[in-house]
Parts: C-alpha cells; sequence; structure tokens
C-alpha cells in the first residue's frame, strides 16, 4: 500500500488496489476452505463418537445441506474484501512518506 501511495495513485486508487488484491484470495478460500471444512466434520464427528463408543446417527452427521454451503463459500470474498478495507482506508488517508515505513 505504501508503494503504490509513494507512486503516486490517488486515495481512492489505492483502496481500489488493495480490494483488487483479495478479490483473487477471497474466492480461493472460500472454494476450498468450505469443502475442507465439510471434509474434515465427517471425519472428525464421526471419530470423535467411536471414541467415546457412540455411534452417532445421520441426522447429527449431516448438519449441512448443499445449498446451504453455496452462501458459505461466497462468503469468503465478502470477508476479504471487508478485511482489507480497514488498512486500505488507513493508507489512503495517511502521508506519502508514512505509509512505505509502516509495511
Amino acid at each position: 500500500m505504501g508503494v503504490h501511495k509513494a507512486l503516486g495513485m490517488t486515495p481512492r486508487q489505492t483502496v481500489a488496489m488493495v480490494l483488487a488484491s483479495v478479490v483473487v484470495t477471497g474466492p480461493v478460500a472460500g472454494a476450498l476452505g468450505v469443502p475442507l471444512g465439510v471434509a474434515l466434520h465427517g471425519r472428525v464427528l464421526p471419530a470423535t463418537g467411536d471414541s467415546v463408543g457412540l455411534r452417532l446417527p445421520a441426522s447429527v452427521l449431516a448438519v449441512h445441506d448443499t445449498a446451504e454451503l453455496l452462501p458459505l463459500g461466497l462468503g469468503g470474498p465478502l470477508i476479504a474484501a471487508l478485511g482489507a478495507l480497514p488498512p486500505a482506508g488507513w493508507a489512503a488517508r495517511t502521508r506519502t512518506a508514512t505509509a512505505p515505513r509502516t509495511e
């Protein structure tokens, strides 16, 4: 952010550049995180039940429907953008000499 500011980007361009950098990582995190989380849930929960001698019913294991998983996957870009906004706003407001020193 400091480099972009030092190169002469306007505050709006600085915020846009930071948000553009998370546009890729957000969907990738959502696309990988949701299936991995479901797979981990499917392995850990039965193992936990087995460790204490319980056989868990299918209703306990099948907690997410496929239609419920799509919004979870789409939450990745939203969380990434919301997480990037505070530092982007700070970099846009700060003096040009201060931004590179804080990176």
